[in-house]
């Protein structure tokens, strides 16, 4: 495993797939498996901490990129705030609008889920996502994920751009899969402030319904 001290709060470092395999863990389990990626994600910590003497501390951020031989992942500790309530990344809000990490998919999961009066912790309800995609081969490649299967989703052109409509049924999902499956949308996809009403009515619909198993059938 490669690392890479970038500053006192950031840590990057670079692990190949033969790697991750001599670790015991499956190059698939870790995008599919909660458990396991999070069991090789503290045990790379801990080398990088042996290492660099890199002490974790409070929230993190994470950026993981996904490599043609491996994988590269960019760590920023949150730092509190100057009046102790909240935390900070110590980096500009640009490059905190590009890290696809967990707090983004609570977030997200926040803003579309309705809670229920009686159960704060409790989502009601179907959760729908619109995502943009500036390249088509980024879709066809998320379609090689069948555990995305599930989902029901259309795809749209609008405007130069793609726009996956995501939806979760209530009764289909639980939490935890959705976290997952958002974790694997947002390898390529962005959360898009477009609505699928604008997007129903001046774009163009391309396949609609099973997005990634129609994708499948034609880019094999």
């Amino acid at each position: 495993m490669e690392i890479e001290r970038i500053n006192d709060h950031t840590v990057k470092f670079y692990i190949s797939y033969l790697d991750i395999e001599e670790r015991g863990f499956d190059r698939e389990e870790i995008w599919y498996n909660r458990e396991r990626s999070e069991e090789l994600f503290w045990e790379m910590m801990d080398e990088v901490h042996q290492e660099e003497e890199f002490l974790v501390e409070g929230p993190l951020w994470i950026q993981v990129q996904a490599l043609d031989k491996g994988l590269e992942v960019l760590v920023t500790k949150a730092q509190l705030s100057k009046d102790g309530q909240k935390f900070e990344l110590p980096v500009s809000d640009e490059k905190v609008k590009d890290l696809p990490v967990d707090e983004h998919i609570e977030e997200m999961l926040d803003h579309h889920f309705r809670k229920s009066d009686d159960n704060d912790n409790e989502y009601v309800g179907d959760l729908e996502f619109l995502l943009s995609f500036k390249d088509f081969e980024d879709i066809i490649s998320l379609s090689k994920r069948s555990i995305l299967d599930s989902i029901t989703t259309k795809l749209y052109s609008f405007e130069g751009k793609y726009y996956l409509f995501a939806e979760f049924p209530e009764e289909l999902f639980e939490e935890d899969d959705i976290d997952n499956m958002l974790s694997i949308l947002l390898e390529f996809g962005h959360e898009t402030s477009t609505t699928i009403h604008r997007v129903m009515e001046y774009g163009k619909l391309i396949i609609e319904s099973d997005v990634f198993e129609n994708l499948r059938k034609h880019f094999k």
